[in-house]
């Protein structure tokens, strides 16, 4: 039998890199609400819809980039939608006002939305289940670098009263990855860039795609636990740089490098996945993920002294991951042949969980505080995890 040719060595890297810029222009503006509250005059609820709007847009926009991906081939899409955010990128950092602001935030969740889903489905199509895990955690790294990044960037240009400058920044990456996907795209093998054509209404199609996933009971419990992740995580998670700030004193560039440690957590996940995924099983990573985080994300919010959220947010990041790389890689398996559909359907629920979760802690930051945002999101993604890793053990 003949084999398959091999993929290019920089296919995957560059993935990572598309990715890196997704994660920038994901967290940067978290550090910016207290620069963008005065800079707007707005309260500090008010500014953090700079985040909200972006993360319905980019859950929307995945419901249609996963059959856009299995229908022209998901390689392409993703080399076009990171040319794309080029583009929004450089009309946020243009912006004038808080709605025009918010308006062109929508645009660049919904362009950057294909990039992280559509290459979790891509490496689903081309790298066996066994080998799946660690090669999706070592294509998170630029996610979880360019989480990191973001917010450190974003504390450095809020301490300097320059918002611009991180989507400026986001806009030349965006150019460079574009480009080299692009490039890189028409030297796949066939394989590697198959595509499922699609007879009738292209609408009607994506429908039914979704409906198939949602008849599968487990799709239905990996994508119920990926929006209360989201949500749980990232809702409290948008305040961490502020809280931080008023109440420790700290500046926000230095409140946006603890966090930044969220993200070296991630990446000792990443380095060490295969090891613990051998030791501990799914079961084990989603269960002792969860614990690890809660515990930790509670520490961030309760802590009397600042410096006690740098193991903290580090710890945090390694729980994270733990959990969120158990699901994605389940997400890639639970429906093998609409895994373009199946994909998009998670990291969907999983980013609009993060718009919800943003939105109600926006609601709720004038009455309880940032520290009780933070612990109550601990309580619940631990339960979330329990049961997530009980469900896992039982299948």
């Amino acid at each position: 039998m003949t084999q398959p040719s091999p993929i290019p060595a920089s296919a995957v890297p560059l993935l990572s890199l598309a990715a890196f810029g997704s994660g920038i222009s994901m967290r940067a503006a978290d550090p910016l609400l207290p620069l963008l509250s005065s800079e707007f005059g707005v309260p500090l609820g008010d500014a953090s819809l700079v985040i909200t709007v972006f993360s319905i847009a980019y859950g929307f926009a995945q419901l249609g980039f996963g059959p856009l991906g299995d229908r022209y081939g998901k390689y392409l899409v993703i080399a076009l939608a990171a040319l794309a955010s080029c583009g929004t990128a450089l009309l946020c950092a243009a912006a004038t006002s808080l709605p025009l602001l918010l308006a062109v935030r929508l645009l660049a969740g919904a362009s950057a939305a294909a990039i992280i889903p559509l290459s979790m489905a891509w490496i689903g199509d081309v790298i066996d289940y066994e080998h799946r895990q660690p090669v999706l955690a070592r294509f998170l790294i630029g996610q979880i670098l360019g989480v990191s990044a973001g917010v450190l960037v974003g504390g450095f240009a809020a301490d300097a009263h320059q918002w611009r400058l991180p989507f400026l920044l986001v806009a030349a990456i965006f150019l460079l990855v574009g480009l080299g996907l692009l490039a890189l795209n028409r030297r796949l093998p066939p394989h590697a860039k198959s595509v499922r054509p699609i007879a009738g209404s292209a609408v009607r199609h994506m429908l039914a795609e979704f409906r198939h996933i949602a008849a599968l009971p487990w799709a239905r419990l990996v994508l119920l636990t990926a929006f209360l992740e989201g949500g749980l995580l990232y809702g409290p998670f948008a305040f961490i740089a502020s809280h931080l700030h008023h109440r420790h004193g700290i500046s926000l560039a230095l409140a946006g490098a603890v966090i930044m440690l969220f993200g070296f957590g991630g990446f000792a996940f990443a380095m060490g996945s295969k090891a613990m995924l051998a030791r501990l099983g799914e079961g084990g990573l989603s269960r002792w993920g969860g614990v690890l985080l809660a515990v930790s994300l509670a520490a961030v919010g309760l802590a009397p002294l600042w410096w006690l959220a740098m193991p903290a947010s580090f710890c945090a990041g390694l729980g994270f991951y733990m959990l969120h790389n158990t699901l994605q890689t389940n997400a890639t398996q639970m429906a093998p042949e609409r895994r373009g559909a199946a994909v998009s359907a998670f990291a969907s629920c999983f980013f609009m969980g993060q718009a919800m979760g943003v939105g109600v802690a926006g609601l709720l930051l004038a009455h309880v505080g940032t520290a009780a945002l933070l612990a109550g999101g601990a309580l619940g993604l631990l339960a979330v995890a329990l049961n997530f890793s009980r469900r896992v053990r039982m299948r």
